[in-house]
């Protein structure tokens, strides 16, 4: 029955797509455009993702000079930070896997097409085309992927100094979070470079799309 029910699921979502592509195709838009608007939205919110988790490691590492009158606030303030740095995680990897979705369905179809072109030397141009094209895109998701995989580390550091505050709002707890915030640097860290090197590649990959 569950097996069924994943099937049915599955089946839905593929004739949902499958309206969805002949719409955007009636308004002159087709999987390629799609494709690359996904992988700007993806790089985008990898941006914003940078732009948070790099405030949201300044806040961490200031916790350890908070004066005792500031416990309450300073829990408050780490509190939020490490709910904006979960919703651009969150984010990230629905653009992510909104990425992978169009690109599997548009080379199938580019590859599904090859067979029908009558000239050879055409059919040749579009297949080398394809192969240059997926061997690009291999690498830029591949890079995405590794820069999701930065996220999990640095929410969960995160989450232990936040839920180790709320019940310890004490000087003492604020003391014992100083080797903690080494770990979210080296985490934040790793997380900003793995970003930037998915950033980078996808303006690229972008660029050769519209060449």
């Amino acid at each position: 029955m569950k097996l069924l029910s994943i099937l049915a699921l599955a089946l839905t979502l593929c004739a949902c797509s499958t309206a969805y592509y002949n719409t955007m195709e009636k308004f002159g838009v087709h999987k390629r455009n799609i494709m690359i608007d996904r992988v700007e939205e993806a790089r985008d919110a990898q941006k914003d993702g940078q732009e948070q988790f790099e405030s949201a490691l300044a806040q961490f590492k200031s916790v350890v000079s908070v004066d005792g009158g500031e416990l309450e606030k300073t829990y408050n303030t780490l509190n939020r930070e490490y709910e904006d740095s979960f919703d651009s995680a969150e984010e990230i990897r629905k653009r992510i896997d909104s990425v992978e979705s169009v690109a599997e369905d548009l080379f199938d179809e580019w590859e599904e097409e090859l067979d029908r072109y009558s000239s050879d030397t055409l059919r040749r141009d579009s297949e080398r085309k394809l192969e240059s094209t997926r061997q690009q895109y291999s690498q830029l998701i591949g890079l995405m992927r590794v820069s999701e995989e930065r996220l999990d580390p640095v929410l969960q550091a995160m989450e232990d100094q936040v839920l180790f505050l709320k019940h310890n709002l004490n000087t003492q707890a604020i003391a014992s979070l100083q080797e903690e915030a080494v770990r979210i640097d080296d985490d934040v860290g790793q997380l900003i470079d793995a970003l930037r090197k998915s950033i980078a590649e996808a303006d690229s990959f972008i660029q050769t799309m519209r060449e």
